[in-house]
């Protein structure tokens, strides 16, 4: 999944984005912030399960 696919993902699911120094940090009540690597191509995975859970979207993937 790339950065952008996540992002979709993380809109879509009433996260709010804002800029942090490498990362994007993705806010939504009731989770804890969620940095998002700003880079080209796909996300690794162990990261992208990592996001995914803590989103708690885990099982959508």
């Amino acid at each position: 999944m790339t950065k952008y696919e996540l992002e979709r993902l993380l809109r879509k699911n009433n996260f709010e984005q804002y800029s942090g120094g490498r990362h994007d940090i993705w806010i939504k009540k009731g989770f804890p912030p969620i940095p998002v690597p700003r880079h080209k191509g796909d996300i690794p995975k162990g990261t992208l399960k990592s996001i995914l859970k803590t989103a708690g979207l885990e099982t959508i993937r």
